[in-house]
């Protein structure tokens, strides 16, 4: 057997000079192919190949990458270096070129991060978690994010990346939990419903006077997580036992006695710090209490309230016009005033339930809307009450709907501002050359195709009438197909055959069986498709008209079906413009609309369908159904703007259709491309893909191969 020789230095300097496109680079790499000349043949393959795969993300990256692992390759087990490359890579991906650089130049640190994260808890992975935990809380919704401290704004809880105190992942998960709700009970129980930030300001030392605000508030807010959370509660003090000092000295001890009580509020707690500044020294911070941030905090409350009592006053007109609706109403003599509205019995609950309030209009009780209800909870939850300019309906100048009504971004200001990613649904993107994925790489939007009320669906079923009719029949025998099961133990006939059987039996001695009856069993059918419509530029023309009478020839055909089916369009521009355009959902009924809708699909942009297929997965995975399929119509290859073409867009494709399969969905792809026969099958499958030679066969063929996939 002939042993293999280790790489030369030119040879692994020729390699050296392709990865890092020495060309225009012009990196000396020299020095680096005589130091991995010296390493056995394995290793100068290991290193190589990461070369090329970091190098792929950036040149820069490549070339660190390499100057630093010959170092470190025997001080790092395989898995690790990948690690590290990986995390360099994506670091990249969000936060740019030199916080890459760092975490490669910085090993030592990722190796004590890499450490922590085999027990810590993440926020990435326990987010979700996380935040099904704080909206099943009461007050106020609030939101989650990352920071390197733990503290709240009252509309957003602060978390690290990365919580490693505790010895192993479910204990650190707990730490998150309790953090949370500490959090939230600074939000909930009224923190900050004094103005704790000009507090700070006038202090003769500021910094002493947060510090013990700070521990004397939380003794108040563990007793209101006591009543409130009493199991969490004692997982809190569970985590104190292990990671803090808990035993308070009896002067401590006595102030945590004083806020036991249920009435205690924000005000009790700065009479206490006031009496004991400056006499008194904080005790050590819990490992969950984090910071107070008085100045962010107070900047997000105020513009909060400023635009909720707006927000309630121009509520209020709109009650108080509709209960006046039809009334002749008398103007106001001098010595009257407007309808008053009020609030009464205003009581704060102990128990998870919001606030309960009672609301009149000139001392009659009127029930609130809903959004009203919300607006003077989060008031209420801010203030401790809600007070009386408050409840003043808005005037003629003041009244503005605008001001309660949610306003929606525009998905077509995808290049304005920081909303690039902001209310987008987020998909991870496959980088062969990286082998590994682009982490939340793709920014998707959906979005409803503009419905066009034109004659366009009733020209295609005048000029397809006889197919349509022929189809409806087709796909009426498909639902009524029902399957003749044999030798069953009862049933409407005998079997024949299995009574001769049974008979030959019993004249041998045997036992003769019971299975002689034929049923007739109705062909339930639990099908569940989505048609995924390319609606890219190349579409125009000829091949949008066809899609359009193929997706007409479709639903008409189903409908007679009863299969349940939702069609989607897609169009990308780049990977922060990726579109999916509605055209019926899976409980829309074939109505005016959706065919409205089908007449308004229209080409837009670029080809790429990773973020698509990907979106469309978990579309069909939340519906029930035995057979879920996933069918693509499109024109031509994946393709985008950016990078997202040649190699790169077709193994993204292929690795989003590999997903598919894992999760029980079929896939399948209709394309009238004529040289889809040399990527179809790699992306496919032989067998999961038909290509159409005439455009005019377009409507006719996608009936035909529903028909063939279903039946």
């Amino acid at each position: 057997m002939t042993i293999k020789a280790p790489f030369t230095s030119e040879e692994i300097l020729k390699c050296l000079d392709i990865y890092l496109d020495v060309e225009f680079t012009f990196y000396h790499n020299e020095k680096h192919a005589d130091v991995l000349a010296a390493l056995p043949l394995t290793q100068q393959q290991y290193i190589l190949a990461w070369v090329q795969r970091t190098a792929s993300t950036h040149h820069e990256l490549g070339y660190q990458f390499m100057a630093y692992i010959v170092d470190i390759l025997n001080e790092m087990d395989a898995k690790t270096i990948e690690a590290w490359a990986l995390h360099a890579m994506d670091t990249y991906d969000v936060k740019g070129l030199y916080p890459a650089l760092e975490v490669i130049r910085n090993v030592n640190n990722f190796l004590q991060l890499s450490h922590e994260k085999e027990a810590g808890a993440v926020l990435e992975d326990e987010s979700a978690v996380l935040l099904h935990f704080m909206h099943g809380l009461s007050g106020r919704k609030l939101k989650l994010e990352e920071a390197e401290q733990v503290y709240t704004d009252t509309e957003t809880i602060f978390l690290p990346a990365l919580v490693a105190s505790l010895e192993n992942k479910k204990e650190n998960f707990k730490l998150y939990k309790v953090m949370v709700a500490y959090c939230w009970a600074q939000s909930r129980f009224g923190t900050y419903r004094i103005n704790l930030f000009q507090e700070v300001e006038s202090a003769e030392y500021p910094e002493k006077f947060i510090a013990l605000f700070h521990a004397v508030e939380t003794l108040r807010l563990e007793h209101c997580l006591a009543r409130e959370l009493p199991g969490l509660y004692r997982q809190l003090c569970g985590i104190k036992s292990q990671l803090d000092n808990p035993d308070l000295d009896k002067q401590w001890q006595a102030i945590s006695e004083q806020l036991q009580a249920e009435t205690c509020t924000v005000k009790d707690t700065l009479n206490i710090v006031h009496q004991y500044l400056n006499k008194l020294e904080p005790f050590t911070p819990y490992c969950y209490q984090g910071l107070l941030q008085p100045e962010i905090t107070a900047g997000v409350m105020q513009a909060r309230m400023d635009k909720e009592k707006k927000q309630l006053k121009n509520i209020l007109r709109k009650m108080q016009d509709d209960l006046n609706e039809g009334k002749e109403l008398e103007p106001l003599q001098n010595n009257q005033s407007k309808a008053k509205f009020e609030l009464k019995d205003i009581k704060e609950q102990s128990s998870q339930q919001d606030f309960t309030m009672e609301l009149t209009l000139d001392d009659q009780p009127i029930a609130p809307p809903d959004n009203a209800k919300n607006l003077m909870s989060s008031i209420l939850q801010d203030l401790g009450d809600i007070p009386d300019e408050y409840l003043v309906a808005a005037g003629d100048g003041e009244y503005d709907p605008s001001f309660f009504e949610e306003k929606e971004e525009d998905p077509d200001d995808v290049w304005k501002g920081p909303y690039h990613e902001e209310g987008a649904f987020l998909y991870n993107e496959w980088d062969f050359k990286r082998q590994n994925y682009r982490k939340n790489w793709c920014a998707v939007r959906e979005k409803v195709v503009k419905p066009i009320y034109d004659n366009f669906v009733n020209n295609t079923m005048k000029k397809h009438g006889k197919l349509i009719k022929h189809l409806r029949k087709t796909f009426e025998a498909m639902r009524d197909d029902n399957k003749l099961l044999k030798r069953q133990t009862n049933g409407d006939e005998i079997d024949i055959d299995a009574y001769v059987e049974a008979l030959a039996d019993a004249k041998d001695g045997s036992e003769m069986t019971d299975r002689l009856y034929m049923q007739m069993q109705r062909h339930e059918r639990n099908i569940a498709v989505c048609f995924m419509v390319d609606m890219s530029g190349s579409t125009k023309g000829w091949i949008n008209d066809a899609e359009r009478e193929a997706l007409v020839l479709l639903c008409e055909s189903l409908e007679s079906l009863g299969d349940r089916y939702a069609i989607y369009g897609f169009s990308g521009l780049a990977r922060k413009r990726c579109e999916i355009y509605t055209i019926k959902e899976f409980d829309d009924i074939y109505d005016e609309e959706v065919k409205a809708r089908i007449s308004g699909i229209e080409p837009k942009d670029y080809t790429r369908m990773g973020f698509a297929i990907r979106h469309l997965n978990k579309k069909l995975l939340d519906i029930e159904a035995k057979t879920r399929i996933l069918i693509t119509i499109s024109d031509g290859k994946p393709d985008d703007y950016d990078s997202y073409r040649g190699e790169y867009g077709i193994e993204d494709t292929r690795r989003a259709l590999v997903e598919t399969r894992r999760e029980g969905i079929h896939p399948y792809c209709i394309t009238i491309d004529s040289e889809a026969k040399d990527y179809l099958p790699h992306m496919y499958g032989a067998a999961a893909y038909t290509v159409i030679d005439e455009i005019r066969e377009l409507p006719l063929k996608v009936s035909d191969i529903y028909r063939r996939l279903t039946t």
